[in-house]
């Protein structure tokens, strides 16, 4: 479903319907990797409302991109909910482990500060580096293999690696510094 130029509102709706199943295989990576808050349906759901704020898409890979950008927003946004549902909890330490991190932290979505916490280091990486803080929406917030996640930023693998490795140790220090 290759398309070379935009997609209206109505061919958002037909590639939707086309990825579906897609976005949530993705969805499920995600949820059985880090448990608790939004079910995978709901994921897929939520992160769709968001994409049909915009009506004009360049590509699949242009959809796909945003769709994990979506799903970050989603997941972000529960976070903030369960938080303001705690009230007053206060801040609890951000500690990660630093060998590989677990598709960068572990359990995260179990912890509302510490998405939160990933979420406001992702937009400072975005202000150094904007592909980088692509391939963790697309590794870690849209659960894409490092193939997928290549495919869709239009990258070969190589270059997701690295900068996924470079995102992690960048996102590890700002967290430990948090």
């Amino acid at each position: 479903m290759h398309n070379t130029g935009e997609l209206t509102a109505a061919g958002t709706d037909k590639l939707y319907a086309a990825l579906y199943e897609q976005l949530r295989q993705e969805a499920r990576k995600q949820r059985r990797r880090v448990g608790g808050g939004v079910d995978t349906t709901a994921l897929v759901n939520e992160s769709y409302l968001k994409l049909m704020r915009s009506d004009l898409w360049q590509s699949r890979q242009h959809f796909l991109r945003t769709a994990a950008a979506a799903m970050r927003q989603v997941l972000v946004d529960e976070a903030r909910a369960r938080l303001a549902e705690k009230r007053g909890s206060g801040d609890v330490p951000m500690s990660l482990d630093k060998t590989g991190m677990a598709d960068i932290v572990p359990g995260a979505h179990d912890d509302p500060n510490l998405t939160l916490g990933i979420d406001a280091a992702l937009n400072r990486l975005a202000q150094h580096s904007a592909r980088l803080a692509r391939v963790v929406e697309c590794r870690y917030f849209a659960g894409y293999s490092e193939q997928e996640t290549a495919e869709i930023l239009e990258v070969n693998e190589r270059t997701v690696r690295r900068d996924w490795t470079k995102a992690r140790a960048f996102l590890f220090a700002e967290l430990e510094g948090a």
